[in-house]
């Protein structure tokens, strides 16, 4: 299954072989900026500009909760699922990282500071750091445990947008409007 988010306020699930569309889903009161499904596929975590991140059942399309992510004005930009599934990130306008227990949707943690909203997240495989871009321009690597900076990243000329650890961990890539920059991490 597939899923995509829609300026329209709308979740559509796909289904990957066809391409047919299995089912819409309804709730957000503004666009939806990003999906993620949870490692065993259960659960679709949504982040929109509505304020909310949203817990669905991927396979029935109900809602599961709304976690309360952030102030009207500061968009939920991006959510990811640990590897383990038991801890969702969110980067959101309001230049934070929220950590939730994946379960229960109580916030775990806020990483901060950013000087601009944070646009994307991504956990490494092991599950033990949280990347995030941010429209600062920099890519900051998170403890997840302990919720302290690790490291900032710098060089990028624009606003960082994207986040993705290569599988074994080592290498993070980040782009911008312009260029993708490959890191190699700890």
């Amino acid at each position: 299954m597939l899923a995509s988010g829609s300026k329209d306020e709308t979740i559509k699930l796909w289904d990957a072989q066809t391409g047919a569309l299995k089912q819409t889903l309804t709730g957000h009161g503004e666009g939806v900026k990003s999906v993620a499904f949870s490692p065993d596929g259960k659960t679709l975590a949504s982040a929109s500009t509505d304020a909310t991140i949203k817990l669905w059942d991927a396979q029935t399309g109900v809602l599961k909760q709304t976690l309360p992510g952030v102030s009207r004005i500061d968009w939920a930009l991006s959510v990811a699922f640990s590897p383990d599934g038991k801890m969702l990130a969110s980067g959101s306008f309001d230049k934070t990282v929220k950590l939730w227990d994946a379960q229960t949707g109580k916030l775990e943690q806020t990483l901060a500071p950013y000087y601009e909203g944070v646009w994307t997240v991504a956990f490494s495989p092991d599950g033990k750091t949280v990347a995030s871009a941010s429209a600062d321009k920099t890519v900051k690597l998170w403890d997840v445990q302990t919720g302290k900076l690790k490291q900032t990243l710098t060089g990028h000329g624009y606003a960082a947008y994207s986040v993705a650890f290569s599988p074994d961990g080592k290498t993070l890539a980040s782009g911008d409007d312009k260029m993708v920059k490959l890191w190699q991490v700890e």
